[in-house]
Order: structure tokens, then C-alpha cells, then sequence
């Protein structure tokens, strides 16, 4: 079976990390495979939304240990180089909304990947663990720049020293998720936010992203110059069309991602 499972179905690319037996760790080939779907994604004009989650009863352990202390695997910095800070970077500048469907533990460098998602949703007995500090080493896959953003410097930094436990309820209530659900209705709950998102103008989503990334390190004057860029590309958008035509006519909007 490929480490990566793909399809697209009503606008939504599901890609499936697909290593149960591993609790579905990253090794170099599902690293760089997830990268490939992720740039096809990018291209495709029939995907409208990406929908991250694991096989099995876990959405990712992080690094597959055995791979990274192998004398004839990648050595950490061509991990980080090659396989990490590159999905990071697709997930954050692809234009398109992506949503992390957490079903079950995430840690270490995958827990870091949900979190830099657009939408983050889990199970309510899926957990999350910064489990770095128990093998000596940093978060990495962006953890350090996002956890500290979502529930702030003093709980980030504990959690990431400490290597806590955060089950999902809780993480809801400290911000570091949008929702958990219950585990018998979660993959049902978590497709259905995708496939809302799926009918939304896809542009003005992308354009939103772009000014939440830029928001991260610009200051005020930067970002309202930023909106209004961003606005006025999405004012030329058949989407908005559609969408002041819709509210006038008290209807349902028909958007088309266009």
C-alpha cells in the first residue's frame, strides 16, 4: 500500500497518511510523497479544499525514530530540510483552505504540521504531544513558530519542556483547535466542515490565507495595506459577483471557485 492515500471527491483532495502499523510516522518516502499531492493540489482547478488525516487509530506519531537514527537514512538536517519545512510551507502558501482532521495522537513533528493547518478539528479522544524534550531534542515543523501564536508563550513553552499530554477537549478550550468532536461522529463532522468550505469563493479563502500569513509579521500600517490588495483582487472575483447577486436576490449562492 503507498504511504499516502489520495482522492478527490466533490472538490475535496483527502489525502491519508497511510502507515498504521507505525501509527502512521513519517519516513523520507511519505514525506516527500505527501509533498507531491500537495503540489498537485496546488495546480489542480478541480480541487477547492485539501482534508488532512491518518489511517487507523492515529493521525501521526511525527518522525519515524527508527528511520531518523538509521546510519543509512537521511541525516536531521535533510529531515528538517527536505521533508518538514517543506510541507509547511505548501500547507501555508497553497490557495487553498486546508483542514487537519485529527483522529487520534499526533505528536512531535505531525502534531506541529495540524497545527499550521487552516482549520484544525480532532476526535475527542485524539491527543496531541510536543514530544520532543523526551529524546533531546527541539520542536521543529514550524511548532515553535505556531503553538506559541495559538495559546501563547507561557502554555506553549510548558507544554513544549514538559511534553504534555493535551487530549482534544482541552485543546479546544486553550485555542490550540477550532472543534472536537465526538469519536463516533467525528470523521462524518470533520467532512462536513470540508465540504462547506468546498462551496465557499475559493479565491477570497485563498486571499484570507495570504493575509493571515502576512498578518504574522507585519505591523499595522503593513497589513491594512496588505487588505486593501487583497481586497481589491477579491472584488474582481465572479465569486463576490455571485455572492452580492445572491444576497440581493435573497438566495443561495452558486460559487464556483472562479
Amino acid at each position: 500500500m503507498p504511504s499516502i492515500l489520495f482522492e478527490i471527491k466533490n472538490s475535496i483532495a483527502f489525502i491519508t497518511l497511510n502507515r498504521p502499523e507505525k501509527y502512521n510516522a513519517f519516513n523520507r518516502e511519505m514525506s516527500l510523497l505527501l509533498q507531491q499531492k500537495l503540489d498537485e493540489c496546488e495546480k489542480s482547478k478541480e480541487v477547492r479544499c485539501v482534508y488532512i488525516t491518518g489511517a487507523g487509530k492515529g493521525f501521526s506519531a511525527g518522525q519515524d525514530l527508527s528511520e531518523a537514527i538509521d546510519p543509512n537514512s537521511p541525516e536531521m538536517k535533510k529531515i528538517i530540510s527536505e521533508h518538514y519545512n517543506p510541507i509547511i510551507k505548501k500547507i501555508r502558501y497553497l490557495n487553498k483552505p486546508v483542514i487537519a482532521a485529527v483522529n487520534g495522537v499526533a505528536a512531535g513533528a505531525a502534531a506541529n504540521i495540524a497545527l499550521c493547518c487552516d482549520i484544525l478539528v480532532a476526535a475527542k479522544s485524539a491527543c496531541f504531544i510536543q514530544a520532543f524534550s523526551k529524546i533531546g531534542l527541539i520542536p521543529d515543523a514550524s511548532g515553535s513558530y505556531f503553538l506559541p501564536r495559538l495559546i501563547g508563550f507561557q502554555k506553549a513553552s510548558a507544554l513544549m519542556m514538559l511534553g504534555d499530554k493535551i487530549f482534544a477537549e482541552e485543546a479546544e478550550r486553550i485555542g490550540m483547535i477550532y472543534k472536537f468532536f465526538p469519536d463516533e461522529t467525528f470523521t462524518a463532522e470533520a467532512q462536513k466542515i470540508a465540504a462547506t468550505v468546498a462551496e465557499l469563493p475559493t479565491n477570497g479563502l485563498a486571499y484570507t490565507k495570504m493575509a493571515l500569513n502576512k498578518s504574522m509579521q507585519q505591523n499595522l500600517e503593513q497589513q491594512l495595506q496588505t487588505e486593501d490588495e487583497l481586497q481589491q483582487k477579491a472584488a474582481l472575483t465572479k465569486d463576490f459577483r455571485e455572492g452580492v447577486a445572491a444576497f440581493i436576490e435573497k438566495r443561495r449562492p452558486k460559487f464556483t471557485g472562479e
